[in-house]
């Protein structure tokens, strides 16, 4: 865990978003030091005029191939952040060919209360989950 949410305009192939998914959640295992198998993504597509994704006077060119990372976390090293905004951006780009000035993340940190992974339990207060 951390629940990765990817916001993104309609248009990319199933192939596409596959890869979008699958190296998000490699350089998540790599940077965060997760477990195999804490896969939690969702990808929300939307039509053009549904994403305003401006540059906040920082000179990106943003394009059609944006795409919005917001993260829900368990708290992570300042360190940590920092390798995962680098090497997602450098993974998408290489891999992708996603320019770097379309990729935008945001991590929202919480505690082990807000979580609950089912059954209506905090697994990670009654010791199912470390």
């Amino acid at each position: 865990m951390p629940l990765i949410r990817i916001d993104m305009i309609k248009g990319r192939s199933k192939e596409e978003i596959k890869q979008i998914l699958d190296i998000s959640y490699e350089t998540m295992l790599e940077d965060f030091g997760a477990p195999v198998g804490d896969r939690y993504q969702i990808v929300n597509q939307h039509d053009p005029e549904e994403m305003q994704i401006l540059d906040t006077g920082l000179g990106f060119s943003r394009t059609k191939d944006v795409l919005i990372f917001s993260l829900t976390t368990r708290p992570r090293t300042e360190e940590q952040k920092v390798n995962f905004y680098r090497d997602l951006v450098a993974r998408l780009n290489e891999k992708t060919g996603i320019s770097p000035d379309d990729i935008m993340i945001n991590l929202t940190v919480n505690s082990d209360a807000d979580w609950s992974f089912g059954q209506g339990e905090v697994q990670f207060l009654n010791g199912k989950l470390s």
